[in-house]
């Protein structure tokens, strides 16, 4: 349904003021206020419909092809969603039509200190190319770009784009976690760091500052371990919703030996009393099979530019 003028019908008497980012919004003048309905009941949908009809100004567009970047396909088998077109659109944005595969979102072992670098000269396409990577990638994992993001290069953000049309997919899901201890020269605070792959692709990650100060990166490790099984845990159920059941557990990658341990030890010592919580969490996803826990060197490019994803 596509309505006209939507924001003239409300009831607001305040004037309210915005400011927003410089380049974060479009410049352009045509504005478009849609309306998705779905259901499977065809005749309160058409119910639906006229009453909005009544009280807006409203048009039909017909059966949902293309909403707010998502394109959607409906045949015989079911409802396909995707991104595509809204993929094609921010590389062509970004001039990267030509441009090489990279292994990484950002350069490995990058920090970033909030007195260093100089602000952007005109920040106007750095946030172009921010907000619709937000929009396409689901960016709770944007944290450090939050932080320091007025000395954030756009070619940067370019390197993120390029990363992500890099990758191809078996629906098999796999986990890698890492934590960079004391890696926040601001306040030592170790960074949790995780990603999802299913098949090839990777479909969800995380880089976060954790709560608290770890005395030893065995303890760091083991916090990313938990929060990477969390997500885990929340995958597999949605797969098995979508029809993919994972009958195998999710092996969960990591390169802290230790770690490892204390997750398939069942006597607790005094120096781990205090990820008894996160140790109780881990060690009954291994005993239910819902993951493994192999492990991987350290030098793994993969688990090294974990923490900064």
């Amino acid at each position: 349904m596509d309505v006209k003028n939507a924001f003239l019908h409300g009831d607001l008497k305040e004037d309210v003021y915005m400011t927003p980012p410089p380049g974060l919004f479009s410049t352009s003048t045509s504005e478009v206020y849609d309306i998705v309905i779905t259901g499977t009941d065809s005749s309160l949908i058409a119910h639906l419909q006229q009453k909005l009809q009544e009280s807006f100004h409203m048009k039909d567009l017909g059966p949902l092809t293309y909403f707010l970047g998502l394109e959607v396909h409906t045949d015989t088998s079911g409802v396909f969603v995707h991104q595509h077109k809204y993929a094609q659109d921010l590389v062509a944005l970004a001039g990267l039509q030509d441009s090489s595969s990279v292994d990484t979102p950002l350069e490995v072992n990058l920090k970033y200190r909030c007195e260093e670098g100089d602000l952007l000269p005109d920040p106007s396409m750095f946030w172009q190319l921010f907000s619709k990577l937000a929009n396409l990638c689901n960016l709770h994992n944007i944290y450090i770009w939050q932080q320091f993001v007025v000395s954030f290069d756009t070619c940067e953000v370019l390197r993120v784009v390029v990363y992500f049309f890099s990758v191809d997919t078996p629906i098999r899901l796999d986990a890698f976690s890492d934590a960079d201890w004391a890696g926040c020269p601001n306040t030592r605070r170790s960074v949790t760091g995780w990603c999802m792959f299913l098949g090839d692709s990777l479909i969800s990650w995380k880089s976060k500052k954790q709560d608290r100060v770890s005395k030893s990166s065995t303890e760091s490790e083991y916090r990313a371990m938990s929060a990477a099984c969390s997500e885990v845990v929340w995958l597999r159920g949605l797969l098995a919703k979508l029809g993919f059941p994972q009958s195998d557990p999710t092996p969960l990658h990591a390169d802290n030996t230790s770690a490892i341990q204390i997750a398939t030890n069942p006597v607790y010592h005094e120096r781990t009393k205090h990820i008894e919580v996160d140790c109780h969490y881990i060690r009954e996803a291994v005993d239910t099979r819902v993951i493994s826990l192999p492990h991987v060197p350290p030098t793994s490019r993969l688990l090294m530019c974990l923490p900064r994803l």
